[in-house]
């Protein structure tokens, strides 16, 4: 699947169904007065946020969206149906701005949350409804009103609880596919990573969701290497744990890097909670790793942690205080569902037909 986080669309609400002129004609009923019954209402522009998208490839292909317009009215009073609203599915994280994106109109950060974008216009009123004592056969009626129409960004920011960064080649897509089955693409070459990886990690009975995202390079927030437009997808993570290579010539300057473009960038990213992983602990010996740690420490990083993503090495320890940071509930944890291990799924699993 191919993955778009930005798209453009136009959308425009129904028009409402014009009013009808009539009058009764009916035998045996004398001056049976005006029937002319209103016009439907237009439909709505509304967005659903569904589970199972996780891209914007779809408004690639179709830009332009209109709400069917209401039925017209007709005699004997009848109202004009209205127009069905159209939804349009966008996936859970999608912001909704406005043309000059300066501006976050809706932004979808659950499952099933549904908005009403754009109002279909009112159907036109029938010539019954100009009747009085004075106007006893109105001729009059309102076409329908005209609908709302706009032209707007989606931007998707992706629902995670942890986020990976670091420069590239730091060992993020190994990390990830160490523990989650993410299956990212991993080579022996810088950007490797072209667009964001999730992946859901399953540890001590608990799940939760880590972002991988491109690997930034110094001057990424002026648009160098792949840029940060990817940042915006680990503004809603929990932690950060920032990858860093203990093999590479200076693990310290990579980490003030990686720190002074989260901090260029803004959006919070520089106050969250963040883990040091040392990662490739397992191509060094012990007294070295702990060398490069306390030179970090002594830089200013916190929670300096060794680890390896080929061999699994120091993973249980960053991943316990992801879990503490992420909280009672991740992002795909509902409140109230047991967890995994818990007394109802080791009932599942010792369940048998035979």
């Amino acid at each position: 699947m191919h993955f778009l986080d930005q798209a453009k669309i136009y959308v425009s609400s129904g028009q409402g169904g014009p009013g009808a002129v009539g009058f009764r004609r009916e035998k045996y009923i004398q001056y049976g007065g005006p029937d002319g019954g209103n016009g439907g209402k237009g439909g709505d522009i509304v967005f659903l946020a569904v589970e199972g998208l996780n891209t914007l490839i779809d408004f690639r292909y179709a830009q332009h969206f209109k709400a069917p317009r209401g039925k017209g009215g007709a005699g004997r009073n009848k109202t004009g149906a209205g127009g069905e609203d159209l939804v349009i599915k966008v996936p859970v994280g999608t912001q909704i701005l406005s043309e000059d994106k300066e501006h976050v109109l809706i932004d979808f950060t659950h499952e099933g949350q549904r908005a009403t974008f754009l109002e279909g216009g009112i159907g036109g009123r029938g010539n019954a409804s100009y009747k009085s004592s004075t106007n006893r056969a109105p001729r009059q009626h309102q076409p329908g009103e005209m609908g709302e129409e706009a032209a707007l960004w989606l931007r998707l920011k992706l629902i995670a609880d942890a986020g990976l960064v670091g420069l590239p080649n730091a060992g993020k897509s190994t990390l990830i596919n160490k523990v989650t089955n993410a299956g990212a693409k991993v080579g022996a070459y810088p950007f490797t990573t072209i667009h964001p990886q999730l992946g859901v990690v399953r540890h001590k009975s608990r799940e939760f969701v880590l972002a991988d995202i491109p690997g930034l390079i110094e001057g990424a927030a002026d648009g160098a290497g792949i840029g940060d437009r990817f940042l915006g997808h680990i503004e809603r993570c929990r932690i950060l744990l920032h990858l860093v290579d203990a093999t590479g010539d200076d693990p310290v300057n990579a980490w003030k890097t990686v720190s002074k473009e989260l901090e260029k960038y803004g959006g919070g990213l520089a106050e969250k909670p963040q883990i040091l992983a040392l990662n490739k602990a397992d191509l060094l010996d012990d007294e070295l790793m702990a060398d490069i740690a306390n030179q970090l420490r002594a830089a200013g990083a916190e929670h300096v942690l060794p680890v390896s993503g080929a061999t699994g090495e120091g993973l249980d320890v960053a991943l316990d205080k992801i879990l503490e940071a992420v909280g009672e509930n991740s992002s795909i944890e509902r409140k109230g569902q047991p967890k995994l291990g818990s007394d109802e799924e080791d009932i599942a699993k010792d369940w048998s037909p035979l």
